[in-house]
């Protein structure tokens, strides 16, 4: 089976106005995320209308409803939303957001909203995709504790009472928790962080020390965002073999260009018993650059082969050799 993983996605700036045709809004995704089994991306966005701009942000991003069918419709499966933007806006949208999330959850083809809940237990419940019988778990946190946008950290985190993010960055104890429960119950465990520094192209100790932990408990897919650049991926060994971990997906929809993004498509083979684990076979990127409309144009040529051997040479601070 495959996942394919892409970074930030909202829909600022020239993205807004495909939103009028959400079917069609992020077309020119879809051939690469609609092949994978399960495709997940960060969704760097509020999304309903009302509320009010945090005043203490520099940016604050806020997309309708429709959002969640744009989505659907370029293929992606699973969606997080435990991010510095979930609630640029408050809580006040958050009723008719997570009314948006229920209805996306239902549609043909469904898609899940993960790292945002109306409760803590809500926020840090996996998405579970069966693909043909293996049941893919994805949970989305935000461990980014270093958040340039804003004067304050963690003041959206949900709580046993009030809804909010999937919060990890004073205690990932429950992001582990939650991580081992989902590794007994399914085959193949995928978490998605809001995590490291921005500009900063190697992963911070934080980021090597949680990831190396995330893998202990059972997770055989760990990926993130938030540095708004790529970082290394590669191989970590853990106790019941190697999981897969991709720092830094960038940005892959987003409204300034960037010269260097693209999908990580992984090929995973399901754990034959519940002792062992699922193991990724192979790791392949389809490089791209973000245009002046947003979207990624997907790279040829020379293009193509500069962009594969700058992905590989990040690998080497990040810790891997292959």
């Amino acid at each position: 089976m495959t996942i394919a993983l892409a970074g930030d996605v909202h829909f600022e700036g020239a993205l807004r106005g495909r939103l009028e045709a959400p079917a069609t809004a992020l077309a020119r995704l879809t051939s690469t995320l609609a092949a994978a089994d399960v495709a997940v991306v960060n969704l760097e966005t509020s999304v309903g209308s009302g509320g009010r701009p945090d005043p203490t942000k520099r940016f604050a991003f806020q997309a309708p409803p429709s959002t969640f069918a744009a989505l659907r419709a370029a293929g992606v499966d699973v969606a997080t939303m435990a991010n510095n933007h979930a609630l640029d806006f408050g809580r006040e949208p958050l009723p008719a957001t997570f009314a948006a999330m229920d209805r996306a959850a239902t549609q043909d083809p469904p898609l899940a909203v993960v790292g945002l809940g109306r409760d803590v237990a809500d926020a840090f419940a996996p998405a579970v995709v069966d693909v043909g019988g293996t049941l893919v778990s994805t949970i989305g946190a935000t461990v980014a504790d270093q958040d340039p946008t804003a004067d304050r950290t963690g003041q959206w985190a949900a709580t046993p009472d009030s809804p909010g993010t999937a919060d990890a960055i004073a205690d990932p104890e429950r992001l582990l928790r939650a991580v081992r429960s989902a590794d007994r119950s399914t085959d193949v465990v995928v978490v998605y962080l809001h995590w490291g520094i921005q500009g900063e192209r190697c992963p911070s100790d934080d980021q090597r020390r949680l990831a190396r932990s995330l893998v202990d408990a059972g997770a055989d897919v760990v990926a993130g965002s938030h540095t708004h650049g790529l970082q290394g991926d590669g191989r970590l060994d853990g106790p019941r073999g190697q999981g897969y971990v991709a720092y830094g997906l960038g940005n892959y929809a987003w409204y300034t260009p960037t010269e260097l993004t693209g999908v990580l498509t992984l090929s995973v083979q399901p754990a034959a018993e519940r002792d062992s684990r699922a193991r990724v076979t192979d790791a392949a990127w389809s490089p791209a650059s973000i245009g002046a409309d947003g979207l990624p144009v997907p790279l040829r040529g020379a293009a193509e082969q500069d962009a594969r051997d700058e992905i590989a040479s990040l690998r080497g601070c990040a810790g891997f050799s292959d």
